[in-house]
This record gives C-alpha cells, sequence and structure tokens, in this order.
C-alpha cells in the first residue's frame, strides 16, 4: 500500500531522509573543528619544518635542526590519515545538515 502523501500514487518513492538531531549537529561541529585543528597544525609543522631545514643547511655546526625537521615530517605523514579520518565524515556530516536545513527539516533549531 503506498504511503499517502508521498511518491508518486501506486508506484515507488524514494525513502524519505530521516531528520538529524542536535546530536548529530553538534558531532559534526566537533568533528569539523578538530579537522580544521589538526590541519592548521600540520601547515604549522610544515613551515617550521622548512625553517628548520634553512637553519641546518646555513650551518653545519647545527645539524640536529634538520633531524627535528625529518621528525616534524614524519608526524605530518603520520597525521595525514588522522585528517582524512576526521575530514571526510565531518564534511558528508555537514553537507546532510545543510540539506536539511534547506528542506526544512530542522526541528530544534535555534
Amino acid at each position: 500500500m503506498p504511503r499517502p502523501g508521498y511518491g508518486p500514487p501506486g508506484g515507488y518513492g524514494p525513502p524519505r531522509p530521516r531528520e538529524v538531531g542536535a546530536g548529530y549537529r553538534r558531532w559534526t561541529g566537533v568533528l569539523l573543528w578538530l579537522a580544521i585543528t589538526v590541519a592548521g597544525l600540520m601547515a604549522v609543522a610544515f613551515v617550521a619544518g622548512i625553517v628548520l631545514l634553512m637553519k641546518a643547511d646555513a650551518n653545519t655546526d647545527d645539524a640536529a635542526y634538520g633531524y627535528l625537521a625529518l621528525f616534524l615530517w614524519f608526524g605530518i605523514a603520520a597525521a595525514a590519515p588522522v585528517l582524512l579520518a576526521l575530514g571526510i565524515p565531518a564534511l558528508v556530516m555537514t553537507r546532510r545538515v545543510r540539506r536539511q536545513r534547506r528542506l526544512g527539516h530542522h526541528a530544534g533549531y535555534r
């Protein structure tokens, strides 16, 4: 039996999207800001690594700075999957929240 008021009469209609709750919107913001923070830290580490390499290249007595730069870049490489693991779900969740808001399914917004 077709659902009244949704989809074509007597035919298949796409399933109704579920409304997102306040907790979903909150976690969307948390994941998004964590991804932004990790990306910012990676950018700072990259710049610091370049500065350390320039300092190590300027004087042979400061060769340890080159090793510190390598250590920072290994940290960046290790943080890249974390950034992806935070950023991709955050973007998908943000799109879903915005679509719900655009369609008028925003119960609970202040």
